[in-house]
């Protein structure tokens, strides 16, 4: 019997517990006592409203957002975006058309130490402790984050305290102080993060690194992401304001907010963001980098001991990390969404991974690979996607003495995506990446960013219903398109650990471009 039809059952008199202790009479009987909620409306049943009480007024669901992300752009170039949000807080920030695939002509790692530098001493607040008691008067956080190719300055706080929040991005982003305490600070700060890059057991931040270095050798996004040990000393002031002169200009940037009034925002854009003179001069800029990714393929390794990495006392066994990947596409090419599609099919993961088919167990690096090959521990798929080009690209481990067998897996994988697509994995690769698209824009630091890196790169938004109409239409032979054109370029390879067995790179392209898969045998005169 539910609990509630038994708190309403009755039987005839019963003595409450609170008479057998003694209480009963001190606070009158229980059953005879008026309580606040049944003493004003005593035969109001609970499905019909209380009189005197405002009508709710709930938001519509319909599949669609009645709010349209608004885009308006300044005099001076500054794109103004914003999304209306139910909630009390909002997420403000300014997104930046830079990042490490700009410093071609600069040393390389600069990107890295604004992004540690960020959110310190500016004209107006004498430290980050400042800037951070600010914040907290409107129940704020504030976090910067660099990509290859975009710079983006967050902040999450009340609404009421939006002008005060642009004010403060704008003082963060136009006039830091960049002191000599605090660039030195950011050296050690950096030099920690390598150190730890290279030692932390999960190899994969640095395996991406790899990657894309071999497949866009010394060009736009193959430039380091981190900053290479020798440029840490080389990076000051000078180096820094004549890199945010040329790329921290108006044109190159949005100011992005969820859950804030469009008008408004773009009142408060006027007056911090617009004709504003920078801590750099007001020079114009001359140097701006403009180059189109040339994706070159190519093989990046690097042997290393991986029998010590286990952190604890139960050993961590030791593996080779692989990662093979092909060229795909740009994210403003129509193929982008089959190329998302077709990793989400591949999907993949650890060996260890728990869960259902929401975690991918149903993917074929699933079920054809790791479902197969016990000796595996990972075999993981991703999809980088830049304005001007793409890397699609699989991550696997295995025990140095496995390696060979590991390529020739993966690369038999590869070439079947351009065979068969089953109706059934296709429709369920769909599905679930409409399923995680729709769940990640829950999130509202996830839609700032979306609407951010949107309107910076076409100047306006797809919304998440026709992003999901664009991936129902996608088709078995959409996707053995996109394979095969894919199938058609050079190969890169990234390689870390014992690579004693590790295929040739020629061997590998060899594999790629034949029907099955296989390597080439290997002859050897010895054993």
């Amino acid at each position: 019997m539910p609990l509630a039809a038994v708190l309403c059952t009755s039987s005839g008199p019963r003595a409450f517990p609170t008479r057998a202790l003694g209480l009963g009479d001190r606070f009158g009987d229980p059953a005879y006592r008026r309580f606040s909620s049944g003493g004003a409306y005593p035969n109001i049943p609970l499905s019909s409203p209380l009189p005197g009480v405002p009508k709710p007024v709930f938001a519509s669901v319909d599949g669609q957002e009645k709010f349209e992300t608004k885009v308006t752009t300044l005099d001076n170039g500054l794109r103004v975006a914003s999304q209306n949000k139910f909630g009390q807080f909002c997420t403000v920030g300014i997104l930046i058309n830079s990042g490490s695939r700009y410093e071609a002509k600069y040393l390389n790692g600069i990107a890295h130490f604004l992004e540690k530098l960020a959110f310190s001493s500016t004209d107006r607040f004498g430290s980050k402790d400042e800037i951070l008691l600010t914040l907290e008067k409107h129940g704020g956080i504030c976090d910067c984050q660099t990509s290859r190719d975009t710079t983006m300055y967050a902040v999450s706080a009340d609404s009421k305290g939006l002008d005060t929040v642009v004010g403060l991005l704008a003082d963060v982003v136009l006039h830091p102080r960049l002191t000599d305490e605090e660039i030195e600070m950011t050296r050690m700060a950096v030099q920690f993060e390598l150190e730890d890059l290279n030692m932390r057991p999960d190899p994969e931040p640095l395996l991406t690194e790899m990657i894309h270095e071999a497949a866009y050798r010394e060009n736009t996004v193959g430039l380091h992401r981190f900053c290479p040990v020798e440029n840490i000393g080389k990076i000051n002031r000078e180096v820094l304001h004549s890199y945010l002169r040329n790329y921290y200009t108006p044109d190159r940037m949005v100011l992005a907010g969820v859950g804030v009034e469009h008008t408004q925002l773009v009142e408060c854009a006027r007056k911090y963001l617009l004709g504003t003179c920078p801590a750099w001069g007001t020079g114009a800029a001359v140097h701006v980098d403009r180059s189109v990714a040339q994706y070159t393929g190519g093989i990046v390794k690097l042997e290393r001991d991986m029998s010590n990495v286990s952190l604890g006392p139960a050993p961590f066994p030791e593996l080779t990390h692989i990662m093979i990947g092909l060229e795909s596409c740009s994210f403003l090419e129509g193929d982008f969404i089959p190329f998302a599609v077709l990793n989400m099919m591949m999907g993949g993961g650890g060996s260890f991974s728990a869960g259902g088919p929401g975690k991918g167990m149903f993917t074929r690096l699933y079920l054809n690979v790791l479902n197969r090959h016990h000796w595996m521990y990972n075999a993981t798929s991703y999809h980088h996607s830049y304005e001007d080009t793409g890397l699609l690209c699989i991550h696997a481990s295995a025990d140095p003495r496995q390696v060979r067998e590991m390529v020739e897996i993966i690369t038999r994988e590869f070439v079947l995506m351009a065979g068969t697509v089953d109706v059934v994995e296709l429709e369920r690769a769909k599905t679930q990446l409409m399923s995680m698209l729709m769940m990640n824009l829950e999130a509202r630091p996830v839609i700032f960013e979306d609407v951010g890196r949107q309107v910076l790169a076409t100047r306006s938004r797809k919304l998440p219903h026709e992003l999901c109409a664009l991936i129902r239409d996608v088709k078995p032979e959409d996707i053995k398109r996109v394979a095969s054109k894919m199938l058609r370029g050079k190969p890169a390879v990234a390689a870390l650990g014992d690579l004693s067995e590790l295929p040739t790179y020629e061997h590998v392209q060899t594999a790629l471009a034949s029907r099955d898969g296989r390597l080439p045998r290997a002859y050897r005169l010895f054993r």
